[in-house]
């Protein structure tokens, strides 16, 4: 389920990002712990190995880790790097979050130009935004491992959102690709129907319900081409190369040297390495973030909510064309219909922001 946080960070207050780091489940130690401990224990075992040793491997083993330490500045190897794989699957995420369909604009679209409160118009308004659902769950169950688990197969879609006619008509059209566009085209050739029986009024509202429908096809679209288009491979590959092997020079280069021995560098040492495990801790850390981030469509904490998605868009777009349609209240007069200036009350917690002078240019008072 997605972690959110945002009321805890609606104020600023002392403490206020510091509160959230003791939280567990989206936090960067249940992603990190494992790779962290494995670090731990591959340092710890060959600080043990170097105590084991005679005196004269022990020289030997100082020279190896004086020689591995030299590579474990960022001009060699560019750890840096991962800063900036991250902001490209940051911006990768955030455009595949933006290209979600969402069916809001359609139903609206659906509900005020597609006509009849008898059983017809009714059952045509239903259809054409089960169709439009029923497009985006087959993208969904295509790029998403928790849709793909829900509808396994198209058996599990026909209980929800198909009929077993629409799932012959499905079937028999043969195609080597992906058929999620099939549902669009029968609203498209739905929408055209309700033209001629005059249920859609003029070509003006047909025009605008194709255009929704264009939009929300294009969003199924750049979906499916973001799972289909990754980051290139040899971009991860790289960047994950760079911090494993960074690291693993510092498992032999940051070791314990004695300081009595006069190493350049080496004048105080500590057994424990804790500015080793700091970067160890920030360099991964942002190497998993972006493992996480690159492919919101699986089961981590902070994946999409696919599911919930699926459910939230058939119940709203059901009631908007169902439920909703010309159920209206009656118009009467507002309540402030006799008075020229008015103004809506506040709270007594917010009747401090009464008070304050309206915002009318930075230069109005100059």
């Amino acid at each position: 389920m997605t972690v959110s946080y945002s009321l805890e960070v609606a104020n600023v207050r002392f403490y206020g990002f510091s509160r959230l780091l003791f939280r567990w489940k989206g936090s960067i130690y249940r992603l990190l712990y494992k790779e962290f401990l494995v670090f731990c224990g591959v340092y710890v075992f060959f600080s043990i190995f170097y105590f084991l040793l005679t005196p004269k491997q022990q020289d030997l083993f100082e020279r190896v880790a004086l020689y591995c330490d030299q590579f474990t500045n960022s001009n060699f190897i560019p750890v840096l790097f991962v800063l900036f794989y991250v902001t490209q699957a940051f911006t990768r995420w955030w455009g595949q979050y933006t290209s979600f369909p969402l069916p809001d604009n359609l139903m609206m679209v659906v509900s005020g130009n597609v006509h009849g409160a008898d059983e017809k118009g009714r059952l045509l308004r239903r259809t054409l935004m089960r169709y439009a659902n029923l497009s985006s769950v087959l993208i969904l169950r295509s790029i998403s491992t928790r849709v793909c688990k829900r509808f396994p197969t198209l058996e599990h879609v026909v209980e929800a959102f198909m009929t077993t006619h629409e799932l012959k008509n499905f079937e028999s059209l043969h195609s080597d690709f992906n058929k999620y566009w099939m549902p669009l085209t029968w609203f498209s050739n739905l929408a055209s129907r309700a033209r001629e029986e005059g249920r859609v009024r003029d070509d003006i509202a047909l025009r605008l319900l194709m255009d929704e429908l264009n939009k929300y096809r294009t969003k199924c679209s750049l979906l499916f081409h973001y799972d289909w288009i990754s980051i290139p491979l040899v971009y991860t590959q790289v960047v994950t190369i760079a911090v494993y092997s960074y690291f693993a020079f510092c498992v032999i280069g940051r070791q314990f040297l004695n300081p009595e021995k006069g190493y350049s560098g080496h004048k105080l040492d500590m057994y424990v390495p804790v500015f080793t495990l700091l970067q160890f801790f920030f360099y991964t850390g942002w190497l998993k973030v972006g493992e996480l981030i690159i492919n919101p469509f699986g089961e981590d904490d902070d994946d999409f909510e696919t599911n919930q998605l699926i459910d939230r868009n058939i119940q709203v777009s059901m009631l908007a064309v169902d439920d909703m349609y010309q159920n209206l209240a009656p118009i009467v007069k507002d309540k402030h219909w006799n008075q020229r200036h008015f103004s809506i009350p506040y709270t007594l917690s917010t009747a401090a922001e009464s008070h304050r002078p309206a915002f009318k240019g930075s230069t109005f008072d100059m």
